[in-house]
């Protein structure tokens, strides 16, 4: 398809992500929600068959609003065979890689502002031979990077505090999460997180999680953090003057100041962001309180990505049910945090 260079700025480019999902029908409620920037013009990449089936199956459904497809600029990717919601199938997990991969293509060469990926099964991707852990690390391959750091941020409803989970290591085996834990990794994620957190707070407030249960109760459940992550902090902390550094604090509580910043406001003590050392560390707090808000932002590339902080919903899928919270979180955040 062709596409006009002098768009590009108003533009996001939108993966729909495993069609046996619910990735259409969040997208389509979400580019209808009146909070969707009126200035953005979306390209969606997917199936425009199924997108359109999906539309007309959620309008007998009652299900509105809806962005009509008919007023939408698609990036047309048949499907090589059926797939039907809520039963996912290889086919499905080669369409979703395929129109990931265009999607990206789009950011790269400058057609689009920033990407927002709908969600993927990475079984599904396996199945069909492509195996990777998820999205992330398919993104960093075809930008030209070894990794790309996984951070979460949500704004509170509440008390408009902004949330922020940066993810030391992400998609990999709990065993192997002490040896990839080089302090080479911490300095790198802690200059992420950093730089992100300045956009919000020139001088902004870190708090670091530790591996083991009270952060190893010196030494007592664990040696890693006396044996080196503490004087990894202290190193980075001496080279970065305007963060407040503080850790590593016992996992269990770490979160405790973003539950009170989130549902009361914040305070002088309130973070503004925190370093988890592997994924669940780190998603458990933020889906606890922000699973409609948070969103997926994929740093280190060379384009921006965002994405939903929730699955495909294969059990929902097809139902109309879906809520598109998430979804619309994702492309504001996308909208706002690639702003020149």
């Amino acid at each position: 398809m062709s596409l006009e260079p002098t768009d590009a700025n108003q533009r996001l480019v939108i993966a729909l992500g495993d069609p046996a999902g619910i990735g259409m029908e969040v997208t389509l409620k979400a580019l209808a929600e009146s909070a969707c920037p009126s200035e953005m013009s979306p390209l969606l990449v997917g199936c425009r068959r199924s997108l359109e089936i999906t539309y007309e199956q959620l309008s007998r459904r009652g299900a509105i609003p809806l962005a009509n497809p008919d007023r939408l600029e698609i990036d047309d990717m048949p499907l090589a065979e059926p797939v039907k919601p809520g039963e996912p199938s290889p086919a499905g997990g080669a369409a979703s890689f395929q129109w990931l991969t265009r999607a990206a293509s789009h950011a790269l060469e400058g057609r689009a502002r920033a990407l927002v990926t709908a969600p993927i099964a990475k079984h599904i991707w396996h199945a069909a031979g492509h195996s990777y852990p998820g999205q992330t690390e398919r993104l960093a391959e075809l930008g030209g990077w070894a990794e790309a750091s996984m951070l979460f941020t949500a704004v509170s409803p509440h008390t408009g505090w902004r949330l922020n989970t940066l993810l030391a290591t992400t998609h990999i085996p709990l065993a192997e999460v002490p040896r990839a834990l080089t302090p080479e990794r911490v300095h790198n994620k802690l200059n992420t997180l950093a730089d992100f957190c300045r956009r919000f707070q020139q001088r902004p407030k870190l708090h670091v999680a530790g591996l083991n249960p009270h952060a190893g109760e010196n030494g007592q459940l664990g040696q890693e953090e006396t044996s080196w992550l503490k004087h990894v902090m202290q190193q980075w902390a001496s080279a970065n003057p305007d963060v407040m550094l503080i850790g590593p604090l016992p996992p269990d509580t770490c979160w405790l100041s973003a539950a009170q910043a989130w549902g009361r406001g914040a305070d002088d003590t309130s973070p503004d962001g925190y370093l988890a050392l592997y994924h669940d560390q780190g998603l458990i707090p933020v889906k606890l309180l922000a699973f409609d808000q948070a969103v997926n932002t994929s740093l280190g590339l060379p384009f921006l990505r965002t994405s939903p902080d929730h699955g495909t919903g294969f059990d929902i899928a097809g139902m109309g049910v879906a809520r598109p919270a998430s979804m619309l979180a994702a492309i504001q955040a996308a909208w706002e945090l690639s702003q020149a």
